[in-house]
């Protein structure tokens, strides 16, 4: 028997239009009325969740959110932390000076309630990631990023093809240092080499005395391999790369054919 399900949110929870269909509210009510917990598991920061959160009626007790893709895992209504690992600000100057700079791609810092990004006016998918989420995005002259920021991840954000040929020339040094995923087309992160979805949903199990076995993860992008490989069941949406596809246990349907809610039929309900 399951007794934990993580969603991803974008391209998994939520449908093309960003909504919750009533498929898989349904679904997930019906999952917490058997006892199973609902986990949502997503690289946003937890104002970026909040109201998800209580659209689903997941911000209760005895609830948890994985949050910056692993790196920050807790109890939702008392805010208690389960897991926070971090990065540094000599980690934002080493991916400023030779992967951003360098190639003249954009950058920006994700602290736990802003974006702060080293230049006068915010580039656009710095302002698209600060509006999805809910919180603040703040102009510093590079001399000003010091020690003081809380540093949750570090993203490359530009245009797809930008990242398309950044993925091919980062150094292998960086990918022994850091935990690398593409969260979107336009988005590259860098977090904790200790940090994924998978160590997050890991952490939160140990808390729970939850095995592997017991739990399924449902996701569509690369930053979802991590939890989906943890899983007893990992679930790849119809609409997932096919990277994510291939290592899957099980393939459900779209998330605009409310996937998320015929896993929870096929194998919780």
């Amino acid at each position: 028997m399951y007794k934990l399900i993580a969603l991803d949110i974008d391209g998994t929870l939520l449908n093309s239009k960003k909504e919750v269909t009533k498929e898989v509210f349904d679904a997930i009510q019906m999952a917490k009325k058997k006892g199973v917990k609902v986990v949502l598991s997503t690289g946003r920061p937890l104002p970026g969740v909040q109201s998800l959160l209580k659209e689903l009626k997941l911000n209760d007790e005895e609830n948890y959110v994985v949050t910056f893709n692993g790196g920050l895992v807790q109890e939702i209504s008392s805010q208690e932390v389960i897991s926070n690992i971090e990065m540094s600000c000599e980690d934002f100057d080493i991916i400023y000076n030779e992967l951003s700079k360098k190639h003249n791609i954009k950058i920006h810092i994700n602290t736990p309630d802003s974006v702060v990004v080293p230049y006068k006016d915010a580039p656009k998918y710095s302002i698209h990631e600060a509006n999805l989420n809910n919180i603040r995005v703040i102009c510093m002259d590079e001399s000003e990023i010091n020690e003081n920021l809380t540093f949750c991840k570090v993203m490359l954000i530009d245009e797809p093809e930008i990242i398309d040929n950044i993925i091919t020339k980062i150094p292998k040094d960086f990918h022994d240092k850091y935990t690398i995923v593409r969260s979107a087309p336009f988005f590259l992160e860098f977090l904790n080499k200790k940090v994924n979805k998978g160590s997050g949903l890991q952490a939160l199990c140990n808390k729970l005395n939850i095995d592997p076995c017991e739990v399924i993860a449902v996701g569509d992008e690369e930053n979802d391999r991590h939890m989906i490989e943890f899983a007893g069941l990992g679930v790849a949406m119809g609409n997932a790369r096919d990277s994510i596809k291939e290592i899957a246990n099980y393939i459900t349907d779209s998330n605009d054919n409310h996937g998320v809610a015929k896993v929870i039929s096929e194998f919780i309900l």
